[in-house]
């Protein structure tokens, strides 16, 4: 047990990875393809799934605390629908 977990709690376990398709602009993901196979070693170690579960994080907390007070969204009731976006 390490000094900061309480006797009783469980280890935190990691979340599984599950795939997902994106479409992205063809520069965009040549570009993080690039950084990711130039920092692939040490101490870096970067790889594109590591990259794009940065950048998604970093970009959630932005969002989070843009425009919901710092908190996180609530949970969808419904999938995402596919198509073009929605006008603004």
């Amino acid at each position: 047990m390490t000094p900061t977990r309480k006797a009783g709690y469980p280890a935190p376990r990691k979340s599984p990875k599950v795939r997902a398709t994106l479409y992205l602009p063809y520069e965009l993901l040549e570009n993080a393809r690039d950084a990711a196979v130039h920092l692939a070693g040490f101490p870096v170690r970067l790889t594109l799934t590591k990259f794009a579960e940065e950048a998604f994080r970093a970009e959630l907390e932005r969002l989070k605390h843009r425009y919901n007070g710092g908190c996180d969204f609530p949970p969808r009731e419904e999938d995402l629908k596919g198509g073009r976006p929605i006008a603004a």
